[in-house]
């Protein structure tokens, strides 16, 4: 892999770092006195905003409508709730809309409006939305990776619930200012997009674990793989997106810095380093962040990974990963992750005494040969709620955002994740292991 990454490869020493370890610090948001600027500060108090009252709609924006050759996940989350909303699953209403690319912008708010038969306000810029919506309870962040830091650390400034899709962040960095940041905001929620968190196979494997059903947990599995014949991510690219014209080219490259216009790289991002982490980033965290929710081993202290093009050698991230992972409490996890072949492995947990077997819909329980006379095997049925996993993680997130109680994707969790998604991605490129320490938030090769 000859390419050089966006992704940093020394220790994180920076300035906003530090500060994002220091969640305890206490500077004036700007959103606080009305300015509606951000604030250069992460983990501080931010804004506070009126809640949804009983009886009253949510109110919330959606950040990101996506291209329709896309999967556009923005423009899906969009078609849901207010599918949800009709449906009588929640009192909720999308308000506003933002996105850089003018017609993705205008379709978003057409859908909206049609949709709900409410006026929807359309902005291209977040933080305008942020300070000219004064009724707004939440925003749902669906951009790109790259901007998901910034935009959720602005919403907790803002005072406002968020939920950020998946991955919660580009890097490590990043999740440390937005872990901090919510941190420092406990009033409001924050749920990052991994729906494969309301599977409740996962929620009683968490449950067994905690209870000493298996003994010590000393070693998991689990793998994202699926296959394409052309390559992965090579979505169509619209010729009506021209910078200048229908696309603010800049405010999309955001915190990464400016670059040139690329078409492949705004319609087919996961592609690229620069952008994204590919495979580790945009699939492996759907089934990492169930199997570390589960698990409870503390923070991930050291990732080896390898991989490389087999397949698919026009893309410039790997085809194929294989990744290693050792827990602060003592426990040991693989994962394969892979779009040149669907094959994946079970997804298990191993115990001193016990297995747990959670590759179908079901979490069974299985004894070591040496514990078969004191521990029985038992499956134990996963109910459905007869909703897909998506529409449960948004149902969630706004049942949350009534009751006030935290929600299950959690910032901890989701950072957890982003050790390994980070530690990944820089062992891929630099061929090395990378540690992580829990007591200094501080990556190093190692």
């Amino acid at each position: 892999m000859t390419s050089t990454p966006h992704r940093p490869h020394g220790p994180i020493t920076s300035r906003r770092a530090m500060l994002a370890f220091g969640a305890a610090a206490t500077v004036a948001s700007a959103y606080a006195n009305g300015s509606g600027a951000t604030s250069s500060y992460v983990g501080v108090r931010g804004a506070d905003r009126a809640r949804p009252k009983d009886g009253e709609p949510i109110r919330i924006a959606i950040i990101g409508m996506g291209a329709p050759s896309t999967p556009a996940m923005g423009f899906g989350h969009l078609q849901r709730i207010c599918a949800l909303a009709k449906e009588g699953k929640q009192a909720v209403q999308v308000v506003a809309i933002c996105d850089v690319a003018a017609p993705y912008l205008e379709r978003g708010v057409k859908f909206a409006q049609e949709a709900q038969g409410i006026d929807v306000r359309g902005y291209a810029d977040y933080r305008e939305m942020y300070a000219a919506e004064k009724d707004l309870h939440g925003v749902l962040i669906a951009t790109p990776e790259h901007w998901h830091g910034q935009q959720a650390i602005d919403a907790m400034a803002a005072g406002l619930d968020v939920y950020c899709e998946k991955p919660m962040t580009y890097d490590l960095e990043q999740a440390l200012e937005l872990r901090a940041a919510v941190l420092a905001n406990p009033q409001n929620i924050f749920q990052c997009g991994t729906q494969f968190l309301q599977h409740r196979k996962y929620w009683k494997a968490k449950e067994l674990i905690a209870s000493g059903a298996i003994g010590k947990p000393t070693f998991s599995q689990t793998s994202y793989c699926r296959n394409s014949k052309s390559g992965e991510w090579l979505y169509g690219i619209d010729d009506k997106i021209v910078p200048g014209k229908t696309l603010d080219w800049n405010a999309w490259c955001g915190p990464t810095g400016k670059a040139e216009w690329d078409p492949a790289v705004f319609f087919r991002w996961r592609r690229y380093s620069k952008w994204s982490s590919g495979i580790i980033g945009d699939l492996l965290v759907h089934v990492t962040s169930p199997l570390v929710y589960a698990l409870d081993q503390g923070w991930p202290v050291r990732v080896t990974a390898s991989g490389g093009h087999y397949h698919d050698a026009q893309m410039q991230n790997p085809d194929q990963v294989n990744l290693t992972i050792e827990f602060e409490k003592g426990h040991t996890m693989t994962v394969a992750g892979s779009t040149c072949n669907e094959t994946g492995v079970e997804a298990m947990v191993r115990g001193h005494m016990a297995n747990l077997y959670l590759g179908g819909n079901d979490c069974i329980l299985r004894p070591e040969r040496i514990f078969a006379e004191e521990i029985e095997e038992q499956t134990f049925p996963s109910a459905s709620s007869g909703l897909n996993d998506q529409d449960e993680h948004r149902l969630h997130w706004l049942g949350c955002m009534r009751s006030r109680k935290p929600a299950i994707g959690d910032v901890d969790t989701a950072a957890k994740v982003m050790v390994i998604v980070d530690l990944a991605a820089r062992s891929i490129w630099t061929r090395s292991a990378w540690t992580f320490d829990p007591s200094t938030m501080q990556a190093a090769k190692a």
